[in-house]
């Protein structure tokens, strides 16, 4: 077995609190090209040169829960395609990406054209007819930490909704249904993030990534499901945020391949070796 990768600098508590504090406030205040360009003078490029196990977890996660959204997934692949690549010009050309279905998608970094050939209305990405391929494990583990916030941002809307709405003299989280779906969502998420964040040897690195993304896809679908459930004829209205989180979820999970897709591509690995490896030592 190979040794286990290095692990990143340390930083202590109180600094990922500072930092969580700084990025949150900074992603309530913009997205898109305005959060790049933030994100930028935060020193994003330096934090995920140096220590992407924590500039990861941390930045796409709030991406999920805050609901803002930057082209920090072009970093995360460029920076595995050539390690330092992160910090190149925001006006250098962004790297194809595979979507589901087959198709390839470019993520524009500059303000772009919300026409209609972008794949959603609130995600500039862009189709393109092909692309080349290009390292996938970590893009698909940062997604899974996006899509995973994003779950966490629905469950809160809907335990919200839970706790203030009142039927028949008392709240809705009173219920034992309701109580289930936020519980299943719950330990869907907490599943999700447990495998995304599974020591794993550095050889395995590709198929704990796919899983990772699987689960997190899952995750965030289930979340979708539920939290719609419980919110009732409120979550599908323009005027409360359930929706654009909805939206999120089902962009981003094909995006670097389908939960779906990634779980059938992990089933064929499985029988094309004939056993199941050991990613983590319990």
């Amino acid at each position: 077995m190979e040794p286990p990768a290095p692990e990143s600098p340390a930083m202590d508590a109180a600094e990922r609190e500072m930092l969580a504090d700084a990025l949150c406030k900074t992603m309530a205040a913009a997205s898109g090209p305005r959060l790049d360009a933030a994100l930028a003078e935060l020193g994003w490029p330096d934090l995920l040169a140096a220590a992407p196990d924590v500039a990861v977890p941390l930045v796409f996660g709030l991406l999920g829960e805050t609901g803002a959204h930057a082209a920090v997934l072009n970093d995360v692949v460029l920076n595995d395609v050539v390690p330092g690549a992160s910090g190149r010009p925001a006006g250098d050309a962004p790297p194809p990406l595979p979507y589901a279905g087959g198709r390839w998608v470019v993520w524009d970094r500059g303000p772009g054209d919300r026409g209609a050939d972008v794949l959603d209305g609130d995600l500039p990405l862009r189709p393109v007819p092909d692309g080349a391929p290009v390292p996938l494990a970590a893009g698909r583990r940062a997604l899974g930490w996006w899509l995973a916030g994003t779950g966490r941002a629905m469950l809160r809307l809907a335990r919200e909704h839970a706790l203030d709405r009142a039927q028949f003299g008392r709240p809705i989280a009173a219920f034992q249904a309701v109580r289930h779906r936020l519980a299943e969502t719950l330990v869907e998420l907490e599943g999700a993030e447990a495998v995304l964040t599974a020591p794993h040897a550095p050889a395995d690195a590709d198929l704990a990534a796919l899983l990772g993304k699987a689960a997190a896809g899952r995750a965030a679908l289930t979340a979708a499901r539920h939290c719609q459930q419980v919110l009732g004829g409120i979550g599908f209205t323009e005027e409360h945020g359930l929706h654009r989180h909805v939206r999120r979820a089902l962009v981003l999970d094909g995006l670097l391949g389908g939960s779906r897709e990634l779980t059938r591509e992990a089933g064929r690995i499985l029988r094309a070796e004939g056993a199941a490896r050991r990613l983590v030592e319990l």
